[in-house]
């Protein structure tokens, strides 16, 4: 009995009532569940294939805008190409620069029937499969120009790294949308800047360059063919290792250019009488723009995305990188390295031999103030790729860099800039030694301000603000701001006795320069394909209120009478203009030197010194090296006109005289406007005892009160004076 007879009667049955026997029902429910997977299968797999293998298939924008992998894209903050993600030996060429008689070489050898198929060789296919049965193996293949296009730019890893039906069925569907969204021509041109060619090297640009040592738009018609003969086997057909296998497969792609009509006999038998001539060494893409920043960048992708190189479709990468900045953050360190090794007496130089303790090292870090985004690295004088990041990782002494925590401290705990201490030779007990920390050049200047004493980096001064504050008070002063490392609260934690890394100590400094809010630096903004799929994006940064708003704008203000008046006035010889401030470092025996400095939208610090910490010469200083390097930064990589700080809410301006501190009047005075919290401001005026007079000043003043007449009467007496 048929089976359709089977299921008639079963169904008159149960009309008519009659009781179905146990084995004939359970013989429904399976027939039921076969067909139930069957129907799920074929829906399963039909959407398996239209959505690519469940990894969605490019959209026709997509495929238009393809282009192969170079690599992937970093781009700055202002969209610029900064470099590449990762190194890829390609460079693709539009096809109108790929000659036709090499374009035909890759046709006749790998889809002779390309410009009349709609991406599936029916009789190819046919001819393999014939084959492969008969052989009882898998002896051919049947992949086209549009399968093969198909499958180097759109398959992900995962598929491209197996062999299978399933990958072979995901290239037909491909091809197939390659077929309806672009001509043969832009099919062509994807597939001969998509394919390996061995070494390394990817699509006919790139392997003419490795080959040949020149552009694919100068090859003759011989050394086409042997890019075309390369194909099936990049490792068994490289002329470089395998010239004889070479060599035989270039004259078989030559036999079957002729056989298609693409050469004359004649033309044919003069190409296969050339010999093949490669270039011995090794072409690699230039890769402009590498620096200690890329390498930053693709760190910090790789800990975003894991593996995100190897995923499918190129990446773009935005940044907040500046190159503007980061080439004048480079050209800064390179030219000041050199004068430091000139002024310490190392004028030679051997770039090529040197080790990396021979010569004077640099880094450098900008970030904004305001959100903690990075602008521009450099981890040493002469990038390697992979190489040890100094910005990143080389813990040193930041010596006076370090004395504007102590001053925060000090002004959170009720100092004013005002606030009058002792420059004078001091001597402390520690444990059992004692220890006098001495001012650069043993010069004290007695009984000054918290300002002047900053602006003049004076040791002794700031060791005595310290011990009023307490050595806790400052270290917990740096660790909110955003010193990590571990401080020891003694007595030389006021002089910078921390050991801490260049984006260490350049982050810290961002409260001071933004209202006193901690900063996290980041340089990724977002991470795209190449088909616009955001794959991550960064959000605001919620930065931490760690001083009072009032504090950091006097640190500010203090810090700018350093670059204006004192240790850092390199900054301004070096024709750097602007709202700026910053501090200046110097470590013992002067083996660091450092700058760090601000406005309000930039902050960067600098640093110079041996790996191997010794002096930089007697004559070292943060100010002489590191803030002139700064300068030139600035000068040359960030041109943003920013107005100055305001002042926040609470804040009163008072005239002070610098002397004392005292309030200014009539009598007396040196004065300068100088801002308080209200109600700190001073309420003595200094008096007469203070009461000094400048001569010039004087001179200047009876002068205008002669007339000219008189004047010039005085000035012939005083000829004649000096005649006699």
């Amino acid at each position: 009995m048929s089976l359709s007879t089977w299921w008639k009667s079963r169904r008159t049955a149960a009309a008519q009532g009659a009781p179905a026997d146990a084995h004939g029902v359970q013989a429904s429910k399976r027939l039921v569940a076969v067909a139930a997977v069957l129907v799920l299968g074929a829906v399963t797999f039909d959407a398996w294939i239209y959505t690519c293998g469940f990894t969605k298939c490019p959209s026709p924008e997509a495929v238009l805008s393809h282009r192969p992998a170079e690599g992937g894209r970093v781009l700055d903050r202002r969209g610029r190409l900064i470099g590449r993600l990762q190194v890829v030996n390609r460079v693709n060429v539009p096809l109108s620069q790929v000659p036709k008689h090499v374009q035909q070489a890759f046709i006749a050898t790998e889809d002779r029937r390309f410009y009349t198929h709609d991406g599936i060789d029916w009789r190819g296919f046919a001819r393999s499969v014939t084959r492969n049965v008969t052989s009882l193996s898998v002896r051919e293949g049947f992949s086209t120009i549009s399968m093969q296009a198909a499958r180097t730019g759109f398959l992900t890893e995962r598929h491209a790294l197996r062999r299978s039906i399933g990958r072979k069925l995901i290239e037909l569907r491909l091809a197939g949308l390659l077929e309806r969204s672009l001509s043969k021509d832009q099919i062509l041109e994807m597939y001969v800047n998509a394919i390996y060619l061995g070494n390394g090297v990817y699509g006919v640009e790139g392997a003419s360059r490795d080959l040949f040592g020149k552009s694919v738009s100068q090859l003759s018609v011989s050394e086409g063919a042997v890019l075309a003969a390369i194909a099936k086997g990049p490792s068994l057909y490289t002329p470089k290792r395998h010239y004889d296998r070479a060599l035989s497969r270039r004259d078989l792609v030559i036999r079957l250019m002729q056989r298609e009509g693409f050469l004359t006999q004649t033309a044919a038998a003069r190409a296969s009488r050339d010999d093949i001539r490669v270039k011995p060494a090794d072409w690699r893409p230039a890769q402009e723009n590498e620096s200690y920043a890329l390498d930053y960048v693709r760190a910090s992708v790789e800990t975003l995305l894991r593996n995100a190189t190897e995923r499918g479709g190129e990446l773009t990468v935005h940044t907040s990188l500046d190159l503007d900045a980061q080439r004048a953050a480079e050209r800064s360190i390179r030219n000041h390295a050199r004068r430091i090794e000139r002024d310490v007496g190392r004028t030679s130089w051997n770039v090529s031999a040197r080790s990396a303790e021979e010569g004077v090292q640099g880094a450098m870090v900008a970030i904004d103030p305001r959100d903690g985004e990075l602008r521009a690295m450099v981890g040493g004088r002469d990038h390697v790729r992979g190489a040890f990041n100094r910005a990143l990782s080389a813990r040193r002494q930041p010596g006076s860099a370090f004395k504007p925590f102590v001053y925060a401290a000090a002004l959170g705990a009720g100092f004013t800039p005002a606030t009058m201490v002792d420059d004078e030779p001091l001597s402390i007990q520690v444990g059992k030694d004692v220890w006098s920390p001495a001012n650069y050049g043993d010069e004290y200047r007695g009984s000054v301000t918290l300002r002047t004493a900053l602006t003049w980096s004076a040791n002794a001064a700031t060791v005595r603000v310290s011990r009023a504050v307490g050595e806790r008070r400052v270290a917990a002063q740096a660790r909110r701001n955003g010193i990590e490392s571990d401080m020891h609260a003694v007595p030389a934690i006021a002089l910078g006795a921390v050991e801490v890394t260049p984006i260490e100590l350049v982050t810290a400094y961002a409260p001071f320069a933004n209202g006193g809010a901690r900063v996290h630096p980041h340089v990724i903004r977002k991470i795209s394909r190449d088909d616009g799929t955001v794959l991550w994006r960064g959000t605001t940064q919620i930065n931490e209120q760690v001083m009072d708003a009032r504090d950091a704008f006097q640190v500010t203000s203090m810090l700018r009478s350093v670059v204006d008046e004192g240790t850092g006035r390199g900054v301004r010889s070096a024709g750097a203009y602007g709202p700026i401030a910053g501090k200046t470092g110097t470590t013992n025996n002067g083996s660091d030197v450092w700058f760090v400095g601000y406005t309000p939208t930039l902050l960067a610090g600098f640093w110079f010194g041996y790996d191997t910490p010794r002096s930089l010469g007697s004559a070292a200083s943060g100010g002489r090296y590191a803030a002139v390097a700064w300068g030139d930064f600035y000068r040359d990589g960030w041109r943003e006109r920013v107005r100055a700080w305001d002042p926040p809410d609470g804040m009163v301006a008072v005239d002070i005289d610098r002397q004392t501190g005292k309030r200014t009047n009539q009598w007396c005075g040196d004065g300068r406007a100088e801002w308080f919290k209200a109600g700190t401001e001073p309420t003595d005026e200094c008096d007469r005892g203070d009461f000094h007079f400048d001569v010039n000043e004087l001179v200047d003043n009876l002068i205008d009160q002669l007339d000219e007449r008189e004047l010039r009467r005085l000035t012939r007496a005083f000829r004649d004076l000096v005649t006699r």
